[in-house]
């Protein structure tokens, strides 16, 4: 560091060192700062641990009486790798591109160099990222390394693709004793696939070379089968594929009577199961049934809908408007030609008469009547003189 030399006693400090009244101030680029007075010399400097990998800019400020000076340093920081896992698929299709990743632990940060060696090639293809798409153009088994260089360490790994036109797969599931037993470690998913391979062949005249089965990591257990046709298609692809499906149809009744088992250790014994990934049990799968249903839900649907855009646009839509209209215009007629016969003069409040008028005409009219009986009665008297 550098401090201006401005007087006698600076330059005096420059040799004997003005620690004791100097500040220091860090920045270690992680996120950690911290400052520093009175700092003694020491040969050992300041420590700091880094937590994860990568590229930090660490900067140092010194300031005293005399002044101030600065610097920056960039630190490149590694880890060394741990495990290196190669994820590709266990048969691909030929002349079909496909993905391969290699899966590095401790994740790392710009400071990992991927070597990747396909089939017999001499050379390898050099990457900073972790995957790769590659097409094989031949049938067979194809073999794919990986290797990965981080600071002094150099970890690989390998994995072998089969490569056909066409094949075919089936999902495996077991029974779960055998999650028990798995310690989920590249090894032991190869012996355990060896000996599925084996059950399998004992229900299936299928050539053993034509057969693979890849158990997957982690628990609980799975494994995929795969049916592959011979190299050489002689008899023809569509042949082919109908050899497989036969064979797979034989292998999954199999599957489904539990007659796939094998032995573990002595006294475990372990079903092989057919993975179902379909929701069979809750569809029907005829198709006359599927098509019948289809159309009467497609009718109620239309239905519902037709009642609703009458319902919602009836005043928009022309022949319900007219009928509407000629509705309107017939029971105004009716109401008109009902006016017009009622010829009955109206009557208003004051001219209906008073309690004491109805009661004088009531008594007049009583009076009548009582002397029309009287007349009556004296006609119906025979005379005696007369006879």
């Amino acid at each position: 560091m550098w401090f201006p030399e401005d007087s006698e006693q600076a330059a005096e400090d420059r040799h004997t060192g003005d620690s004791l009244r100097t500040n220091i101030q860090l920045d270690f680029g992680d996120g950690t700062a911290v400052s520093y007075s009175n700092l003694s010399w020491t040969e050992e400097g300041i420590k700091h641990i880094y937590k994860s990998a990568g590229i930090f800019r660490v900067t140092a400020l010194a300031e005293n009486t005399l002044g101030y000076d600065s610097t920056t340093l960039f630190l490149h920081v590694t880890c060394p790798v741990e495990h290196v896992r190669l994820l590709a698929p266990f048969v691909v299709i030929k002349n079909k591109e496909v993905n391969i990743t290699a899966v590095v632990l401790p994740s790392h940060s710009r400071t990992v160099t991927f070597f990747w060696w396909l089939d017999n090639n001499t050379e390898p293809v050099v990457t900073l990222d972790g995957s790769i798409s590659h097409t094989f153009p031949d049938d067979g088994m194809h073999s794919i390394t990986v290797q990965v260089a981080a600071a002094n360490a150099i970890l690989q790994d390998t994995r072998t693709i089969a490569v056909r036109e066409f094949f075919k797969s089936l999902l495996l599931s077991f029974s779960p004793n055998l999650d028990e037993f798995n310690p989920d470690i590249p090894e032991w998913r190869q012996d355990v696939g060896r000996v599925i391979k084996k059950a399998l062949l004992q229900v299936s005249d299928f050539p053993e070379e034509q057969l693979l089965v890849a158990v997957f990591p982690g628990v609980p257990t799975a494994a995929e089968l795969f049916l592959l046709p011979h190299k050489n298609q002689s008899e023809g692809k569509k042949k082919s594929e109908e050899g497989l499906e036969q064979v797979s149809d034989i292998i999954v009744s199999a599957l489904n009577q539990n007659l796939v088992e094998f032995e573990l250790k002595p006294g475990v014994r372990v079903i092989v199961y057919n993975t179902q990934l379909t929701l069979a049990p809750l569809v029907d799968s005829n198709p006359r049934h599927s098509s019948s249903a289809m159309l009467m839900l497609l009718s109620v649907v239309f239905l519902g809908l037709a009642v609703f855009l009458i319902y919602k646009f009836k005043r928009k839509i022309p022949w319900i408007n007219i009928y509407a209209e000629v509705n309107q215009e017939k029971e105004q007629e009716m109401i008109g030609s009902v006016g017009q016969g009622d010829s009955t003069p109206k009557i208003t409040l004051s001219e209906f008469p008073t309690s004491k008028e109805l009661m004088e005409k009531e008594l007049d009219a009583r009076v009548k009547r009582g002397v029309g009986n009287a007349c009556e009665s004296t006609r119906e008297i025979p005379n005696c003189t007369s006879v």
